[in-house]
Parts: C-alpha cells; structure tokens; sequence
C-alpha cells in the first residue's frame, strides 16, 4: 500500500461518524408539512393475509422470553425499509420530532448553547433576546443544575440535560449557576418560549461588492432568511454573490426551489419530480429574484446533498453562474414523511428529481445501504478528493449519462453534480495529530478553559486584523496533548500548529462575537473561497 493511499484511508475515516446522520436530517421532503392523514400504521407491516401481524402476534403469545410488540414492530419496519433504499428511513418519536423543529426552525426552549467541559456544561452562547437572555443568563456560565436535579460531576448525557432544559412554551425551569467560580445561591428561573433558529451560518460581504452567504440547511424559513440578509448587503451596492452549500446535507424540496427562484428574472424550469405513484411535477422559478442579475458562484463540496443539489443544479443547468468545489454526495430522491400515532415516522422516498436537463444526479445503491455511504471513502482512497488538478473523475464513471447546460456545456448525471472549477481538499495540517486532537475535543477544552476567562474590549473588525493567540499558547495546547495521552511527533505538531490555532481562534470569536465571526475566521484561510473570490473578479 502506497503512503499516499494509507493517507487517503486515514482521511477518509474522517467521515465514517457524521455523514449517515448528516443526510438523515437534511432529507429533501416534498413539502414543509406532511400529508394529511399520512398514518400508515399498520398496513406497512401487513400484507394481505396478514402475516407479519400474526407473527408479531405468536411471539407475543409462545415466544420463550417476553418481547415488546413496539421492539418488533420496529424491527420488522426498519427491515422492510432496509430493501427499498438508503433514504427510506424509520425513525423513533425522538428523533423525528428533533427532524421537525430542526426543519421548522423553531422550538420551545430557553435559547442558550452549552459545551461539556469536564464535568460541567459552560453557556457557550446565549441567544439575543431569549428567554435565557432576559433571565440574566451569561456566556461563561456553567450549567450546574436544572430544577431539582444536579447535573454537574453525575456524568448526565447531553440529551438528557436537553430534555429537561427544554419544555413546554410558558413553563418555568430553574437554573442552577456557577458564575465566575462561584455559587449562585437562588436559581435563575427561567419561562421557555418558542426559539426561532436561522438557517443561515453566516451572511457578510467578503470583498467590496461580493456578498457571502452559508446555507447550513434548507428549513421552512431558509428563503425568507436568505432575502432577509442579502437585501441588507445589497444596500452597500454588493453585485456578486457567493452561496456556501458545503456540508448542507438538504430540507425542503419547495425551499430549495423559493431559493432557486431568486436567482432568475425569467420564469424557468428549475428542477421536477417524478415517481411510480407521483406524476410529473415542474417546479419554476417565480421570476424578478432579488439576485437575478450579477455573478454567481454555489460552493459545494461532498457532504452538499439533495436540496443543495437541486440549487447547484439548476444553476449549472441554466448556465445561471458558476459551481465550484467538489462533486457532490448524490442524492436524487425525494421523501414524504409518514407519522405513526405513537410520534415516530417513517421518511418514505416518492419520487425521483430531475435538473432542469433532465438529469438525476443519484448515485447508485445497488450494493447496499453501507456501500452507498461510504461511497465517499472511497473518494478519499481514490485521491478524488485530494488530488491538485480539475476534472479528476472519469466521465466513465457517469455510463453515457451525458447531457448539457443551455449553453452546450456538457454534464453528468448520475453521481452527484460535478463543479465547474474543481478544488480539492486542502490536507495540509490534517495529519494524524490534528485527527487525534480533534477526535478527543482538545482544541474545544483548551479554548473554553484558558482563552475565554476576559472578554475583549474591541470589535470583531479589529478582532479579526489584529487579535493573536497569547504567547506560549501553541506549546502549552502540545503538553496538555501529551497529558491526555496523545503521542506528540514534533514535526506533525509543527505542521499541524496554523490550522489549530485559525481553529482557536475562530472559537474565541463565536465565543464573544457570535456564530457569524467563527466563519469569517475559518474563511480567511479558506482556499476554495480564494478561488472563488478570484473567479468573480474576472
């Protein structure tokens, strides 16, 4: 085995923990809301003689040990989906109520992010005008507490502590606060209320007239967000545009084509939809966008899926503007969700979506569910993703399945959307020392314990042009690295040491500055960016 191909295996492991999880909460459903009486508990476990239902039956009845008829009713579902495709999936009561407030964009809570440090919960964000805001909760605080019940030092799951901090609009939860190394003595109560979460990571203007937008996933409000701050940029005379797509793993189909739509004057076909039980559904483009004129540019990478797609490929369809990055995931079906009355669902795909060419950009599942996700290793193994040269995938790969833009360009179906200007991954300081820091959260614990005690008394411009890590920072971080009982090789430390410190120091600046400053930190060296910013220019 070549050190090139080991590094590529070593990458790719990067990617085994997030991705499943990742394209499960970024389905593209056919609408915001499901359909009416969309139950179809329990014809899919019977078939017409009733089988599976009387074998759930005789279990319950003879089996030697007792076995909960949900265990097997779920079993039995999860295995009748398994044999349809990957996107066809089961999900139980907790999960697909996190799905939904996670699309919507909203749920009822106390609106405050916290990070597990040691054996407490630091307030890492507070939202602006939320109820954990106007209670007088503070970022820095620790979480010690919730009502009657301790939760630092008990070693209590993250989704047990969010169970209990969340809860019904208009209750009252009591907050137990260590501040600044002390005590509270009375809890901070707190009354939940509804907490509305914006799609959008971030929304600047990089250069004088090119405006940035980060998508993080297509929910019911994404296109009004999307408006909301391009129309705020656009007053300082912004004219080209770029929309971060990366790792925006998809949503709502109808909110990815209201966005879509923004960025035609004409009323174009943008993408439609089609399946064995759905008829043909065109999707158009309303026309008069708010961005229906000056350059674009959609940044896509791996993980961009399903919605990201169909905005990714309506624009290179229709020759709109242009896609840079790398070939995206490949997901082409579409998913309406079926409830169940006990709160789960079922994620069930009813059709296929084609681009405007008439292409669908799904990827093949015929060797399985686990072959299907880890498609993307094999990117890495291959060099796909690392490799310094564009079109580095053989067009073979696509079988024939040529078609082209408005222009004449040519392009793919088949294998996900392939970009215009290809960038690889940039995989210097991605060594295996940064992977082992990363993996056991030490840039986060050395960040929320020793760089955030005193706020900063500038502005986040002046943040970013002139703050720097304190001195011995770097050499500190590399011995508490070795205290956890990560081998240090000095030369991957070296190597490693730029990309660790633009990573504390862009936690530092979501820490006091908000989400929006971690991107712009992360984007000041982002080479993909560079090249985009570049291509606008000319």
């Amino acid at each position: 085995m070549s050190p090139e191909t080991r590094k590529n295996l070593l990458a790719a492991a990067t990617y085994a923990g997030v991705l499943f999880v990742g394209l499960l909460l970024g389905q593209s459903f056919v609408d915001e809301n499901t359909r009416p009486n969309n139950s179809i508990f329990p014809s899919v476990l019977v078939d017409k003689n009733g089988k599976l239902q009387q074998l759930v039956q005789m279990i319950n009845e003879y089996y030697v040990d007792v076995v909960g008829s949900d265990t097997l009713q779920d079993f039995a579902i999860k295995e009748v989906l398994s044999h349809l495709d990957p996107h066809s999936t089961y999900m139980a009561p907790a999960l697909a109520k996190a799905l939904g407030e996670d699309l919507n964009g909203s749920f009822d809570g106390i609106g405050v992010e916290y990070y597990r440090l040691r054996d407490t919960l630091m307030i890492t964000a507070v939202t602006l005008g939320g109820p954990g805001d106007k209670a007088g909760i503070k970022i820095g605080d620790k979480l010690i507490g919730v009502d009657d019940k301790p939760i630092s030092g008990v070693n209590m799951k993250e989704q047990e502590v969010a169970a209990r901090v969340r809860g019904k609009r208009g209750s009252i939860v009591n907050l137990w606060i260590n501040r600044e190394g002390v005590d509270l003595s009375e809890p901070i109560k707190v009354r939940r209320d509804k907490i509305v979460v914006s799609s959008i990571d971030a929304a600047y203007i990089i250069d004088t007239a090119i405006a940035y937008i980060k998508i993080k996933r297509f929910g019911a409000q994404t296109a009004n967000d999307f408006k909301e701050n391009l129309n705020r940029m656009k007053q300082y005379g912004v004219n080209r545009l770029i929309l971060d797509l990366r790792e925006n793993g998809g949503g709502y189909l109808r909110s990815a084509t209201a966005l879509a739509s923004e960025f035609f004057k004409d009323k174009k076909l943008l993408v439609y939809t089609q399946g064995a039980h759905e008829p043909r559904t065109d999707y158009f483009s309303t026309a008069n966008g708010i961005f229906d004129q000056g350059k674009l540019a959609i940044l896509i990478d791996e993980k961009s899926a399903s919605a990201s797609e169909i905005v990714a490929g309506a624009v290179q369809d229709l020759d709109r503007g242009i896609v840079v990055g790398r070939r995206s995931f490949g997901k082409g079906l579409v998913q309406d969700q079926f409830e169940f009355e006990d709160g789960s669902a079922v994620n069930l795909t009813i059709a296929r979506y084609y681009t405007p060419s008439g292409r669908s950009i799904q990827k093949s599942y015929k060797d399985g569910i686990d072959q299907y996700f880890n498609e993307i290793n094999k990117r890495y193994i291959s060099g796909e993703l690392t490799r310094d040269k564009e079109n580095v995938v053989d067009t073979s790969l696509f079988k024939g399945l040529l078609y082209h833009t408005t222009s004449g360009r040519p392009i793919y179906g088949g294998g996900g959307i392939m970009p215009d200007i290809y960038v690889p991954i940039d995989t210097l300081g991605i060594n295996s020392f940064y992977k082992k820091v990363i993996r056991e959260n030490l840039i986060n614990d050395y960040v929320y314990s020793n760089l955030v005690s005193t706020p900063p008394d500038f502005s986040i411009d002046h943040y970013m042009n002139h703050y720097n890590l304190p001195k011995d920072t770097y050499s500190n971080f590399v011995k508490l690295s070795q205290k956890k009982g990560i081998e240090v090789n000095n030369k991957q430390a070296a190597l490693a040491r730029n990309l660790i410190e633009s990573d504390m120091k862009a936690l530092v600046a979501r820490f006091f500055f908000g989400g929006e400053a971690y991107f712009r930190i992360k984007n000041s060296s982002d080479h993909m960016l560079v090249r985009t910013v570049e291509a606008l220019k000319r």
